[in-house]
């Protein structure tokens, strides 16, 4: 089930089905319909459920799904059945935020390594982490054991930063920096532009002022 090749836009519902679900259950649902699902993750009945076929999943019918059992189908399609750590470099706002972000640690994703350049932030400890110089990088991987590496630094250092992450051994990569960064065929990053997503949210909102 892990080896599915799903498309990109189901994979992307599943990781928001999931953060409902994990809701859900927090709170005691153990059972859910795909209407339910799609309301509270703002898709529709006919996808969720298209996209939980994939898993094997297909409810009980006047049941539903229960949540917990289906928790545990999407964490193995997301790789989440094992913890796959991961370090982050940059502590700057974002970062310090982002290194406290207990959906990480949810998510199967734990942050076991802060990295920063600063000599004022190399040596303080945020969350039980103790802060890392750049040139640490590659010994911090190795004793954490880390496979994803997160960068929320500033555009001018991100890709110093990759390639460090790359030359640590580091092959999955979540980019905040507002710079696209070059990497080699082998290594995946996935970009996270705040600014972007805000300019389209202001397009639309613009859009309704003439609605």
């Amino acid at each position: 089930m892990s080896n599915l090749n799903l498309p990109e836009a189901a994979l992307s519902r599943l990781t928001v089905y999931q953060r409902a679900l994990v809701e859900l259950n927090d709170s005691g649902i153990k059972t859910v319909s795909s209407r339910e699902l799609a309301e509270i993750s703002g898709s529709n009945e006919s996808k969720v459920r298209k996209d939980l076929s994939y898993l094997g999943s297909y409810g009980t019918r006047g049941v539903g799904y229960e949540t917990e059992r289906l928790i545990k189908e999407i964490g193995v399609v997301l790789g989440g059945s094992q913890p796959r750590p991961a370090v982050l470099v940059g502590i700057g706002n974002l970062g310090r935020a982002l290194s406290q972000y207990e959906g990480f640690q949810v998510s199967g994703f734990p942050i076991v390594g802060l990295v920063d350049t600063d000599p004022n932030v190399v040596g303080e400890t945020i969350n039980g982490l103790k802060v890392k110089n750049l040139d640490q990088l590659e010994e911090l991987v190795f004793q954490t054991s880390a496979v994803l590496g997160i960068v929320t630094t500033p555009a001018a250092a991100a890709q110093e930063v990759v390639d460090c992450l790359v030359e640590a051994g580091i092959r999955s990569i979540l980019n905040f920096a507002p710079v696209v960064v070059d990497v080699v065929e082998e290594v995946e990053v996935r970009k996270v532009d705040l600014a972007t997503e805000l300019q389209i949210l202001g397009y639309y909102d613009h859009l309704r002022k003439f609605d």
